[in-house]
């Protein structure tokens, strides 16, 4: 179990505050007791808690970022075939620095972007930063297993694997929106797998 947690901020496109970014997560910690990490690109921020257990070493690390810095992933798996991905990444001419499986979803984003989707194999929730294209991207598997909620107020867009991760940034309003809740009570509906957000 892993935890999840973010915030895009299109709204204001001020810089994401870490104390915000740490207040947030900590509502994860019971989530991810081995490790916690940060990543800040402007208005974009990642939060994640990891509980080692594929590669238990720092090499693990997350919010794990590519070579090149033009992707970033926080991720909640696992992914089952992996090594089978890996390989065929290696192939390719991708080196890698870790036996994680989140390593394989970077890599795999730098080389296929969101083609990568159809190759995973099992359940997971990931979360990509593409800077190369100014994109969130927030993926789940296809039957919804892991969890992810999100919150758009007016172009701040908020993630997490917890609702009350989200109801710790300080700019969510807990005001009930009485028309959104008659539709959802009235025309439920999944999650769809995959969201983009673009800065531009």
């Amino acid at each position: 179990m892993y935890g999840i947690a973010g915030a895009l901020d299109l709204r204001t496109r001020e810089t994401v505050s870490f104390n915000t970014l740490r207040r947030m997560v900590e509502s994860l910690a019971h989530r991810g007791p081995d490790d916690e990490g940060f990543y800040v690109d402007g208005f974009l921020g990642l939060a994640h808690r990891r509980l080692a257990i594929i590669d238990p070493s720092s090499a693990g690390h997350q919010s794990m970022i590519s070579a090149d810095g033009g992707v970033a992933v926080s991720f909640n798996g696992p992914i089952y075939n992996y090594l089978e991905l890996r390989s065929l990444l290696q192939a390719c001419g991708h080196r890698f620095v870790s036996k994680c499986d989140t390593e394989v979803l970077v890599h795999g984003w730098s080389e296929w972007g969101e083609g990568l989707i159809e190759r995973l194999n099992e359940h997971f929730v990931f979360v990509v930063w593409d800077s190369r294209q100014q994109k969130l991207y927030l993926v789940r598997d296809r039957f919804g297993i892991k969890p992810l909620y999100y919150v758009n107020q007016s172009g701040l867009w908020l993630f997490a694997s917890e609702i009350k991760t989200i109801l710790a940034h300080p700019g969510v309003s807990l005001e009930v929106n009485y028309d959104a809740l008659g539709e959802y009570l009235t025309f439920p509906e999944p999650l769809p797998r995959t969201t983009s957000c673009s800065s531009r």
